[in-house]
């Protein structure tokens, strides 16, 4: 198991909601082009209104005001397994504080669930997907959204120079701290979903982070601190790691006048009969040629 869904890593990162916070303020302020993220989340499916939803790692309910402004006749529960997120939910009530891979609810019970940014702190992804897929209504559609893992290269690069620098293993055999969305992103999660789904859709978001000054980008990197340092190589220090960042970081917006990270995200839609995939399942019972009994 590694550091990026180590059940401690992953508790402290989220023990309140201010890494989580700090990390979506600076998404919010400094993506190019602005867009509303939770609106274009949700967007993705097609809602009825009046769905009974499970937002599985729901933190502090960043989509649940949106969902409940525009359908107000949705059913909607939150889960996550931490108290300190859970605290910071508007809900009033249908907070359940559990672990997504053993939910405390029925079989087919919800018309959605989502799972936004949280399949990859999962110690065992493919035993969530099963939980998942058994609290889902048959037609029923889960939405995961997570990260490319082509997403922030340059930032992958600046923090890979930064290790080399610092550590006496050969560079060849180094590497940056990996996302923590490279366990479940938009590549290799649409195979994962396809072993338990029967079908399985990608929508991309592209889009770039763009920084005039260094101290944002700074505090972003921080915030992952408790994922990212325990990648480092025996003899490299996070402190250091972050004084050449900064180094580096200030040297280009110096000489470019900003620093301009790419980033990609996006949702997975799956499903075995419902929402996109619906149509088609229809018409291919219909169009199904007879056979003899």
């Amino acid at each position: 198991m590694s550091a990026l869904n180590d059940p401690e890593a992953v508790r402290q990162q989220y023990a309140t909601d201010e890494s989580l916070r700090i990390r979506q303020e600076i998404h919010d302020k400094y993506t190019v082009p602005r867009i509303d993220y939770a609106g274009w989340v949700l967007d993705c499916i097609q809602w009825r209104g009046d769905e009974r939803i499970l937002d599985a790692g729901c933190g502090a309910g960043m989509h649940y005001t949106l969902l409940k402004d525009t359908f107000p006749s949705l059913v909607y529960h939150g889960l996550d397994f931490s108290p300190g997120m859970l605290g910071k939910h508007p809900a009033a009530s249908n907070l359940v504080l559990a672990d997504a891979q053993f939910t405390p609810y029925a079989d087919h019970t919800f018309d959605v669930v989502m799972a936004n940014h949280m399949l990859y702190h999962m110690p065992d992804i493919d035993e969530a997907l099963v939980e998942f897929r058994r609290v889902l209504k048959p037609d029923g559609v889960l939405m995961v959204a997570t990260n490319s893992l082509q997403t922030m290269p340059e930032l992958q690069v600046l923090m890979r120079r930064a290790i080399v620098l610092l550590t006496r293993t050969g560079a060849s055999q180094v590497q940056p701290p990996v996302p923590a969305s490279d366990l479940f992103a938009l590549e290799n999660g649409s195979r994962q979903l396809a072993r338990h789904f029967y079908a399985v859709v990608r929508h991309d978001l592209p889009s770039a982070l763009i920084f005039p000054e260094i101290e944002p980008i700074m505090a972003y990197l921080e915030s992952t601190r408790t994922i990212r340092e325990p990648q480092l190589p025996r003899d490299v220090m996070w402190d250091d790691v972050m004084m050449i960042m900064r180094q580096q970081i200030t040297h280009l917006i110096n000489h470019l006048g900003e620093l301009v990270i790419n980033k990609l995200t996006g949702v997975l839609l799956a499903s075995d009969s419902g929402g996109f995939i619906q149509q088609f399942v229809e018409a291919s019972v219909h169009s199904a040629p007879l056979t003899d009994s």
